[in-house]
């Protein structure tokens, strides 16, 4: 039988638009109600499972720092050692390449006095041919337009007599990092099958392709948008220990202690401390799943895989819901006699960070009129108002828990490091930068997250954690990491 790929689930072929029938007509909002009930159930995040989440993100750390494959968390190694200090003087430029679309942007830096003085950026869109095409025909298309968004450099931009422009690149795929300015692709992942490239160091694609393009450009800093996130927050505040991405994916990083990380062996920084990603999203232990998380990650390309992220993330969140809805279309009449055909189509509900969900939680109309009218665009169906305040509790079940999901791991991470080293955390005012169009954009997402954080080091402690957001922070984040970790570094 063929089968459709769609996201990252595969269906067999649909059997028309039909609308299917259901087995029997009941009252909606008696026969979902158990549904809803044991859903509520499966997904509370009260204290004690919160704590349970905590401390074993902690203990999965450690596990990871201690030797490569010792637990779900990778702990991968950043190489940065050196992070932005203010005293950076010059021009430094940044690429940011994380999907279908790529960011170029320059920063011309004052020092002490003067910090950011100029930036700018432009957005380019790769086309699909080159996301199946070869390294050399991608990596030479980006460096194209990087050389044209050189040629336009003027004004509050300047290049210091002798030095050479120097970049930084934020490389948002699956890299094994060797060096502050080197790693090898791993793979291509987010729809890019592009030849050539996979167990190549990206840094001397790039250069390479900068060097047939004429371009006087070198990669001073290659790292992930997680890292950029904490470097650019940084830069303003020395208070920022930590940052978290929470958009369509999720990942975490954090200042780590070189002496903690056992599986570095003698390979220790100047410094004495480093940057560690810790890929979270593949975290797994004492998660509150459900039936319909086991069942999307069994249809998933990951079965098994990135179960923290399915439970937090933006991709995700939608596509939980659906499939709750699904169940009490199909078992419960929630929109009538029939089951809406589309309702059977996975990622239905996730679009970009889930601005439906979002809307429809937000709806405070008195007959949830907007919940109707997007229930209508995406399905297809006219719901009553008991279906409609149904969906937003279901809404409001599944983005409730990875909110508080999520906030019980950036306690786990803080856990982590105030048991090293006592007082660094919770003793004096510390920072969390956060990305991402989830956290951006979900106003009750934020709110559960920062409950969470409460909750579980008490008031008075948690005054001390500053949840910041960052907004595009790993962009400028580059660009400062190249200074940072600039050739001309003695100059600043």
């Amino acid at each position: 039988m063929s089968v459709t790929a769609v996201g990252s689930f595969w269906l067999p072929p649909s059997p028309g638009k039909l609308l299917r029938p259901r087995m029997a007509v009941r009252s909606s909002a008696v026969s979902v109600a158990p549904i809803l009930t044991h859903l509520q159930k499966q997904c509370a995040t009260p204290l004690p499972v919160l704590r349970h989440v905590a401390d074993a993100m902690a203990a999965d750390m450690r596990a990871g720092l201690a030797v490569d494959g010792g637990s779900d968390l990778k702990m991968i190694l950043s190489y940065v050692d050196t992070l932005p200090t203010g005293n950076e003087k010059g021009l430094f430029y940044a690429l940011d390449l994380g999907g279908t679309n790529f960011r170029v942007l320059r920063v011309q830096l004052g020092g002490k006095d003067e910090r950011v003085i100029a930036t700018e950026f432009e957005q380019v869109t790769i086309p699909q041919e080159l996301m199946f095409g070869t390294s050399e025909e991608l990596f030479d298309f980006i460096a194209s337009r990087l050389a044209n968004f050189a040629k336009t450099e003027g004004g509050n931009f300047h290049l210091p007599s002798g030095r050479k422009r120097e970049i930084g690149f934020t490389f948002s795929f699956p890299v094994k990092q060797t060096s502050i300015r080197s790693g090898i692709l791993m793979k291509w992942t987010k729809g890019f099958a592009v030849s050539g490239t996979a167990g190549r160091d990206v840094v001397a694609c790039l250069n390479e392709a900068m060097e047939r393009q004429g371009l006087d450009m070198q990669v001073s800093a290659l790292v992930n948008d997680t890292v950029g996130t904490l470097a650019g927050a940084r830069y303003w505040d020395d208070d920022v220990m930590l940052a978290v991405i929470l958009g369509t994916g999720t990942n975490a990083c954090y200042v780590e202690r070189t002496d903690a990380i056992q599986k570095l062996g003698s390979q220790m920084s100047s410094s004495g401390r480093t940057i560690i990603s810790t890929e979270w999203g593949a975290f797994s232990n004492g998660l509150p799943l459900t039936e319909f998380d086991r069942n999307m990650d069994a249809a998933s390309i990951n079965p098994g895989e990135q179960i923290f992220e399915k439970t937090i993330a933006g991709m995700y969140l939608g596509e939980i819901v659906r499939r709750v809805l699904l169940k009490m279309a199909e078992e419960g009449a929630l929109f009538g006699e029939s089951v809406p055909e589309k309702l059977s189509a996975p990622f239905l509900l996730r679009r970009k960070w889930t601005p439906d969900l979002c809307a429809m939680q937000q709806d405070n109309s008195d007959h949830l009129d907007a919940v109707g009218s997007i229930l209508y665009d995406v399905t297809g169906v006219k719901s009553d108002l008991c279906a409609r305040k149904m969906v937003v509790e279901v809404c409001d079940t599944i983005v409730k828990r990875g909110g508080r999901l999520a906030g019980a791991g950036i306690v786990g991470i803080l856990q982590k490091m105030e048991e090293d080293t006592k007082g660094l955390i919770f003793g004096k005012r510390t920072v969390v930068a956060m990305d991402g169009g989830l956290y951006e954009n979900y106003p009750q997402y934020r709110r559960y997250l920062k409950e969470a954080v409460t909750e579980l080091l008490g008031l008075e402690m948690s005054k001390n954690i500053v949840i910041e957001h960052s907004k595009d922070g790993s962009g400028i984040g580059a660009a400062l990491l190249a200074a940072s970790n600039s050739q001309y570094q003695r100059d600043f």
